[in-house]
């Protein structure tokens, strides 16, 4: 085995979690981009409260009343667990020095219009059937002032003032199209409930990034690949010629234009991150349609593609692709815009 494997798997381990922090504080502004399946919720939870067992007060007990047979959700698993951390950690802090519990219970709720309108959400939500997350403890409480602020970014109890953690869980409940409700009094605990819309016997989530229907898709062709990153652009060139193309590199938007000046006429798309120092990918685009009006060229970020795509609609670009991205997900951004690799056939 290489000595170096340990190490590779570090540095994927610490870009895994860098990633999911930049997704945390998307969240925290309702604007993540999820990847959406179909989630049993008890399930998950069960498996969450396990994992934070050891997390939480020693003095406060952990009660789980999760109902079975329930339908399932469509929601971002990776999400869903954040909330559930986020909500047990809260409860076990407000629980404190003292003795309490912390009970977990997962079931059904009919939501009729009224009851949706007294939520903590600002649009309106489609009455039907829900599938909730409702955690209690029997900590100190809060009273009507606190239950204003809670979900304000940065505002928190703590002298240490963590915040964040109950804003993030509002953002992505509003993300997922769920409902968020609190009942609170001060020295009686707090309950939040979490509402997401279960899905109907037989509706489908919508597909998965993993899920790719482009299967083995190769293409073929030249691909200028453009970012100040250096191992991004490493990866990103191999990922590239595994999919079957031919790869120029550039560090910058300025080599980026260098590059196209000098070899426009063997690129057959261009790949680009936003964000770049010495000229971004906007500044980059405008001077490569300069020196070439059809030129074609898919712009990265790590903001999510609905907020790329509403900044630069009808701008030109031809595709976007969210950072990081892997090979699947790059796969299916090439799919539709480049030919397919004939593969070599008997004569």
């Amino acid at each position: 085995m290489s000595p170096a494997r340990g190490s590779i798997s570090e540095i994927t381990t610490a870009a895994c979690r860098a990633a999911d922090l930049c997704r945390q504080m998307l969240a925290y502004a309702g604007k993540s981009s999820f990847a959406l399946e179909r989630v049993g919720l008890p399930n998950l939870v069960e498996e969450m409260a396990h994992l934070l067992k050891t997390a939480i007060s020693k003095k406060a007990i952990l009660n789980l009343n999760l109902e079975r047979g329930l339908p399932p959700i469509e929601a971002d698993p990776t999400q869903i667990r954040q909330i559930v951390m986020n909500l047990i950690i809260n409860a076990s802090e407000a629980i404190g020095d003292r003795s309490g519990v912390i009970t977990v219970s997962v079931g059904a709720t009919r939501c009729d219009e009224e009851y949706l309108l007294g939520t903590e959400e600002r649009e309106a939500l489609a009455p039907g059937l829900y599938v909730h997350l409702e955690v209690t403890d029997t900590g100190h409480g809060m009273d009507a002032e606190m239950q204003s602020r809670i979900f304000d970014p940065f505002f928190s109890t703590k002298f240490t003032g963590r915040g964040l953690g109950l804003a993030a869980v509002l953002g992505i409940v509003r993300a997922h199209k769920g409902a968020l409700k609190v009942y609170s009094e001060p020295g009686k605990g707090t309950t939040f409930k979490i509402l997401f819309p279960a899905l109907a016997e037989g509706e489908d989530a919508t597909r998965s990034p993993d899920s790719s229907p482009w299967g083995d898709w190769r293409g073929t062709g030249t691909i200028l690949l453009v970012d100040d990153e250096e191992s991004l652009v490493a990866l990103g060139a191999q990922m590239l010629e595994h999919l079957g193309f031919s790869v120029l590199t550039a560090a910058d938007g300025l080599q980026a234009v260098e590059q196209y000046r000098e070899k426009g006429n063997t690129i057959d798309l261009v790949v680009m991150d936003l964000t770049m120092t010495h000229m971004d990918g906007a500044e980059a685009f405008g001077e490569l349609r300069r020196l070439d009006p059809d030129v074609r060229v898919v712009l990265a970020s790590g903001y999510s593609n609905e907020d790329v795509a509403v900044r630069f609609a009808g701008k030109g670009f031809s595709g976007v692709l969210q950072k990081p991205y892997n090979l699947s997900s790059l796969r299916e951004a090439l799919a539709g815009l480049m030919p397919k690799r004939k593969e070599a056939t008997d004569g």
